[in-house]
């Protein structure tokens, strides 16, 4: 397996266990600002989603075989997730995305560094973390 191929192989996983945390949180929120942030994470895993699929493909673009079942997601994701309950408020679960996020902007910053032999994907990461950025800054700014 090629480094590009290793780096967008974590992504497919990191990707898809951060859709899943976005749907838990939107199946679980309850309390103050649930009207905005309820459809709003409909927006935020539709923009995971878009981000998982273009990587998927370049994978098998560059002969690689992407992760596809819940358990290999779960083995090689650095995104973790954990059964959830009701009680837990917006603030929690807001600040759960956001660091989740920022696992995803780790890897991204790093793999625009080890993709530099693969312009193409490389070029993929670097518009990836550019989302990744400002939906940081607006968690933030929301958080605030």
């Amino acid at each position: 397996m090629t480094d590009s191929q290793s780096t967008l192989n974590q992504s497919v996983a990191d990707l898809s266990q951060m859709s899943a945390l976005i749907h838990q949180t939107h199946w679980y929120m309850r309390g103050k600002g649930f009207l905005t942030l309820h459809p709003k994470m409909d927006e935020l895993r539709d923009g995971i989603e878009e981000i998982l699929d273009e990587i998927a493909e370049r994978l098998i673009t560059v002969g690689g075989a992407p992760y596809s079942t819940l358990t290999e997601f779960a083995e090689h994701a650095q995104i973790k997730l954990a059964p959830t309950t009701y009680d837990i408020d917006m603030k929690t679960r807001l600040s759960n995305l956001t660091k989740a996020y920022k696992t995803l902007q780790k890897s991204f910053a790093d793999a625009v560094k080890s993709t530099e032999s693969d312009p193409v994907t490389q070029d993929i990461y670097i518009g990836a973390l550019g989302q990744i950025d400002k939906l940081l800054w607006m968690l933030d700014a929301e958080l605030a």
